[in-house]
């Protein structure tokens, strides 16, 4: 089984050298690429000079995390391609479970490792850490992380288990299964479209695993950091594209309606927290999701929906209200 390590890179020549010498120590049994959204820093030279056996893909433009893996990944020769954030520190044998997993999980499309925080290494990080799922409103947390509340590793997730949504940060998948999908969704650009290609996998009857045996740690916010506008605008408004296109009509019209009444609350907490560039993020979230409606609605896919999709009926609820932070509590509840 061949697995290729694809590592996007954009104006990221600092990161690269501070994690390339992770990956390129421990992924001896893959061919390790780095597909470059056309940087202005230094990144092809330093990779030319340093790397010499890691091979380049150009991609002519910036087209974000979605359109730079759907043209680098069409120039990959693999039977699994590996996404792997340009800020992530792999470990010793970290590819060695991935290949039986494959081999012997039913249906076994998707998989990610346990992702841990680089700063504070016993505890999950923010993006992915042991498993995505989603509520019934279509909020998306994870094993390990509910909103900002992140859990401190104690071997509580260290089994094999099916999860909703494998994080892009370090994401395996089937190469046949990626073109089946026709990739990524480009026009969410960055933000929750692993969410959204991961519910087109499960729509389609594929299935993602958690593999908790396997491990490395991300650095996270490399690219946007939780406190940056841009981000609230593209997880508001990604995430309605994806209700949009994932659920049945009928479901997918109540849970857009609510949502939006939510999103107006959150926006009102943002002026109360004086976070007013938030606020205008998330009406232009709005606004966006409004104009593309049309298209996004073009892109439903003619498969049966997967109805039961989420995990609780509202993560929002039980987190602010119930004051539930940890996802074994959650689940049990």
């Amino acid at each position: 089984m061949k697995i290729a390590v694809v590592i996007l890179n954009w104006n990221g020549e600092v990161l690269l050298e501070r994690f390339l010498p992770s990956v390129v120590k421990f992924s001896r049994d893959a061919t390790i690429y780095v597909a470059d959204n056309a940087s202005t820093d230094g990144s092809i030279e330093f990779l030319e000079k340093r790397y010499p056996e890691i091979k380049i893909i150009k991609n002519s433009t910036n087209g974000g995390f979605a359109q730079g893996y759907n043209e680098a990944l069409q120039r990959v020769d693999a039977d699994i391609f590996c996404l792997l954030n340009s800020d992530v520190e792999v470990t010793e044998d970290w590819l060695a479970p991935i290949p039986e997993a494959f081999n012997t999980l039913p249906k076994a499309a998707i998989i990610q490792p346990k992702i841990l925080d680089l700063l504070n290494k016993e505890y999950f990080e923010y993006a992915g850490a042991a498993g995505g799922f989603i509520d019934q409103l279509g909020y998306p947390f994870c094993r390990g992380r509910i909103f900002q509340t992140l859990e401190k590793d104690e071997g509580q997730y260290d089994d094999t288990k099916e999860i909703f949504w494998a994080t892009g940060a370090c994401m395996f998948v089937r190469k046949a299964v990626f073109s089946e999908l026709n990739g990524f969704d480009a026009d969410y650009f960055a933000h929750q479209e692993e969410v959204d290609f991961c519910w087109r996998a499960k729509n389609q009857g594929h299935k993602v695993y958690y593999i908790g045996t396997t491990k490395v740690y991300h650095l996270g916010g490399s690219t946007l950091s939780n406190m940056n506008p841009k981000k609230t605008y593209l997880n508001f408004r990604n995430s309605l594209f994806s209700i949009t296109k994932n659920l049945p009509i009928h479901k997918a019209f109540i849970i857009i309606f609510i949502r939006l009444l939510l999103d107006g609350i959150a926006a009102i907490r943002f002026i109360f927290q004086f976070r007013f560039k938030h606020f205008l993020a998330i009406l232009r979230a709005h606004f966006s999701f409004y104009r593309q409606f049309r298209g996004m609605y073009k892109k439903r896919e003619k498969s049966k929906f997967l109805l039961k999709y989420y995990t609780t009926k509202s993560i929002v609820w039980s987190y602010f209200v119930h004051q539930v932070k940890n996802f074994n509590i959650l689940v049990k509840d």
